[in-house]
């Protein structure tokens, strides 16, 4: 039935692009892009990707009417470096975020910044100068919140309107727990120290109602965009696949660990629902609009799924770092990739920021070098291009892993060749992935000159990053970073 639908809306699409297209003819309409990223949601957890613990019918129709890929990294197996990464196009760490932003001292123990710097280069500023409406409406995690109340609010990044909540400043959604047999209903910690920050507007709601609010607020800018005749870009990105779980109550299953963040990753396909409705219900929308959804990293142990692959949230093997992404958008791919799978175009999520200023017909300033590469027609279904320069992950500095097997300090991926490896070039695991999904069968003893290779490669990638004997750090927490290479 999914499949069915799919042909009829890319059909409708066919007859609507011909119907506009010589109002088009002088100026190819830029996209609109609602970027959907979730947290901690793993490769494992959706049905379309082959998850068996419950149904998320609203992001499998996406997918069943757009493309879905197999082989996308994200550039840190936790949160702000690697929204950072989707934010800047270039590495985490060259701007020393590489674990998720948390209270001043412990950032300054880590030797982290405070916050990004707003002189990062921004997809959302590129995008905004090229004409677009540009609003963030979800998880910030790129400083604000805990006790640093001084970080630059999401709109010095280029966005023309923010709602956040606990991990960001600004306008914010904050949530109340539900009661539970061992406490009464409550106010998240975390929550009442960001209220006591001020800098924005604050609204308390159910945890479980928070995606909702989110999607409100980006449907309400939507129709504003398009009263403004602007194309826009939205950055849609819930935070209640991240514990602590809160499930509406008929969704909390036996309370266990694992039902609970079922119970929050169906919540969260229902909330997105009306957003993906709105879109296929405006033709003007739906024919030049791309939708995107992917997670930051992957699943919290004990909770989601990983599929076929090792590890989990903040381990460098693909379990930390390979999610499902998907793209959806009838006007821009092709028929007959409707439903399709690509399942050799290696990227991350470096490459998304040239690859939509590609699609968007933006460019950033000479000045700028991404880490990223643009790949704008193999997002599109018009391509398989795949990229054929290696790929640098650095584990967060705060988790090592367990003593009886710690987790590997660096990672590079150069086609289907994986290398992890300690900092001081020690202890090589050597994968070749595509007959070794599980990282199972080290093969570093077999292939040394695979591995004297890659280990070059990643530890002279890893000296350009910062460091506190090559990196400037003002009161603020920002830094000069060493140039992209």
């Amino acid at each position: 039935m999914i499949r069915n639908a799919c042909l009829t809306l890319a059909a409708s699409s066919l007859v609507l692009g011909a119907a506009s297209q010589a109002e088009d003819a002088a100026e190819q309409r830029k996209p609109n892009i609602i970027f959907v990223l979730a947290d901690d949601l793993g490769y494992g957890d959706l049905s379309c990707y082959g998850g068996t613990g419950l149904k998320t019918q609203n992001i499998d129709r996406l997918a069943a009417e757009g493309l879905r890929f197999t082989q996308f990294c994200v550039n840190s197996p936790i949160c702000s470096p690697s929204r950072t990464a989707f934010s800047t196009g270039q590495y985490p760490a060259r701007w020393r975020i590489t674990s998720y932003i948390d209270n001043r001292a412990l950032n300054g123990r880590r030797g982290m910044a405070q916050w990004l710097d707003p002189k990062a280069p921004s997809l959302a500023r590129f995008l905004s100068q090229a004409g677009y409406a540009t609003g963030h409406f979800g998880k910030w995690h790129m400083g604000g919140g805990r006790d640093v109340g001084e970080a630059p609010l999401p709109t010095a990044y280029g966005f023309d309107a923010s709602l956040t909540q606990f991990e960001g400043l600004g306008d914010r959604v904050l949530p109340i727990m539900s009661a539970t047999p061992e406490q009464p209903e409550r106010k998240l910690p975390l929550g009442v120290a960001s209220e006591k920050l001020g800098r924005g507007a604050v609204r308390w709601v159910k945890r479980s109602d928070v995606t909702r609010a989110f999607v409100d607020g980006a449907l309400d800018f939507i129709k504003q965009a398009g009263k403004d005749g602007k194309p826009f870009y939205i950055n849609l990105w819930p935070d209640d696949v991240h514990s602590p779980f809160d499930p509406p109550p008929a969704r909390r299953g036996d309370g266990s660990k694992k039902d609970l963040y079922r119970g929050v990753v169906k919540n969260m396909d229902d909330q997105l629902g009306p957003l993906f409705d709105a879109v296929r219900a405006d033709p003007k929308l739906r024919d030049n609009t791309l939708i995107i959804f992917t997670s930051d990293n992957g699943p919290e142990p004990g909770a989601g799924s990983a599929g076929p692959f090792r590890g989990a949230k903040a381990a460098l093997y693909e379990g930390g770092i390979r999610e499902p992404f998907i793209v959806w958008g009838p006007g821009l791919i092709p028929v007959a990739q409707c439903g399709s799978a690509n399942t050799t175009s290696v990227f991350s999520g470096v490459d998304l920021v040239p690859s939509l200023l590609g699609l968007a017909g933006a460019k950033a300033p000479a000045e700028v070098k991404f880490d990223g590469v643009a790949l704008s027609q193999t997002l599109i279904g018009r391509a398989t291009a795949t990229r054929t320069q290696p790929l640098f992950w650095k584990r967060p500095p705060d988790r090592p892993g367990p003593p009886q097997a710690p987790f590997p300090d660096l990672a590079v991926r150069e086609g289907n060749w994986k290398l992890l490896i300690e900092e001081d070039g020690s202890q090589p695991q050597l994968y070749e992935l595509a007959g070794d999904l599980g990282e199972a069968r080290n093969l570093a003893h077999q292939h040394p000159e695979i591995v004297a290779r890659l280990k070059q490669a990643v530890l002279a990638w890893n000296s350009t990053l910062p460091r506190p004997d090559n990196a400037t750090a003002d009161n603020a927490g920002r830094t000069t970073p060493m140039p992209a290479t």
